[in-house]
């Protein structure tokens, strides 16, 4: 079963895992090629005792949340990571792209979120004392026909991003004060929030 839905997905397995493909983003920053030529994600040893380098990274990954996925972001400290109609790309902008600041005292970063729904039922942002920062919603865009003031729309082209639930995710430089975050997510699909360093007494 396991390996019917990884096929439907676009992944090949390997090793009981899905083999993560790398691709270039379709809106992000330009694109440099693959690390090197071997994509696969086995060798923790060879993880472990390699040196970080280079910018903060996207992963974009269009299956659904799984294991492996939590345990591939829990190792990046400045990625962010994309699931569902996020991370398709298809058509339209890419929601997801972050922006992370900090002061002397707090973090600041802010969401592109262009076409999600702002209702409470649907969107929630949690921020975990470690700094990761977990966004989920609906994006309400992208659908081939649109009713409107007593009328039927059919869409002649569509660039906005295909409607569908997705979760984003990324991590902080350092742990948090989660309890005291202050946020807006505004009219023009893009949420900020603030949030306090959390500073550990000797």
């Amino acid at each position: 079963m396991r390996s019917s839905s990884c096929a439907q997905n676009g992944m090949r397995e390997s090793n009981g895992f899905p083999q993560v493909l790398e691709v270039a983003p379709l809106n992000s920053l330009p694109y440099v090629g693959p690390l090197n030529g071997n994509s696969s994600m086995s060798g923790n040893k060879a993880n472990e005792t390699s040196e970080k380098t280079g910018p903060p990274a996207m992963i974009f990954l269009p299956s659904e949340s799984a294991p492996e996925f939590y345990s591939l972001i829990s190792q990046s400290k400045t990625g962010v990571a994309l699931t569902g109609s996020a991370a398709m790309g298809k058509i339209g902008p890419t929601i997801g792209l972050v922006d992370i600041a900090e002061s002397d005292d707090s973090y600041y970063f802010r969401v592109s979120l262009p076409g999600v729904s702002r209702d409470e039922k649907e969107f929630s942002c949690e921020i975990e004392p470690d700094g990761k920062i977990l966004i989920k919603g609906a994006t309400t865009t992208g659908e081939k026909t649109v009713c409107k003031h007593n009328q039927v729309f059919k869409m002649l082209s569509q660039n906005l991003c295909p409607p569908g639930h997705f979760t984003i995710s990324f991590q902080l430089p350092g742990p948090v004060s989660n309890e005291d975050f202050s946020g807006n997510f505004g009219a023009d699909g893009v949420l900020e929030g603030v949030v306090k360093k959390l500073y550990y007494e000797d």
